[in-house]
């Protein structure tokens, strides 16, 4: 359990093993459910186009205590996949993805904050973490080179 009391669901960590153990998915997008109690499953998908998730992750929302929506944080897990510079082929990394807008509610940024590591624990795997907090942050460009370290071509 997170400082903030958030538990994580299993079906959450079930899509985590099916992406990472049977490729089912090319990436997840994990919420905090409305009450804050529990760490969710938002979307997983298969679809390979980076432009489409970046745009879930832009337009995703939150609702505060008092009621009001506005831009919401998020998780996502997302499988990159690359080609290394030097031609040594292909890799594959489990990238963990905080977003979390410099725009969105203070209530829910503090909350999902406090929440981040009880998600990382209850994946194992993970072979890159990136935060992001503005749409800049998940540029493709600057995203793979961040995954990669510098060495995709």
């Amino acid at each position: 359990m997170s400082q903030s009391g958030a538990t994580v669901a299993q079906d959450a960590i079930q899509a985590y093993n099916d992406l990472k153990l049977n490729k089912k998915y090319k990436f997840i997008i994990y919420k905090l459910s409305d009450d804050y109690k529990e760490i969710v499953v938002e979307e997983a998908s298969d679809n390979k186009d980076w432009e489409a998730f970046r745009e879930k992750l832009i337009n995703a929302t939150a609702k505060s205590k008092s009621g009001a929506v506005g831009k919401g944080p998020r998780y996502a897990i997302y499988d990159f996949e690359y080609n290394l510079a030097s031609g040594d082929g292909v890799r594959n990394k489990l990238t963990f993805i905080y977003w979390s807008p410099d725009d969105a509610g203070i209530q829910p940024k503090m909350i999902y904050a406090s929440s981040k590591e009880a998600l990382k624990r209850s994946l194992t795997g993970i072979a890159a973490e990136l935060q992001a907090n503005d749409q800049d942050d998940i540029e493709w460009d600057s995203v793979i080179k961040t995954v990669s370290k510098g060495l995709a071509a």
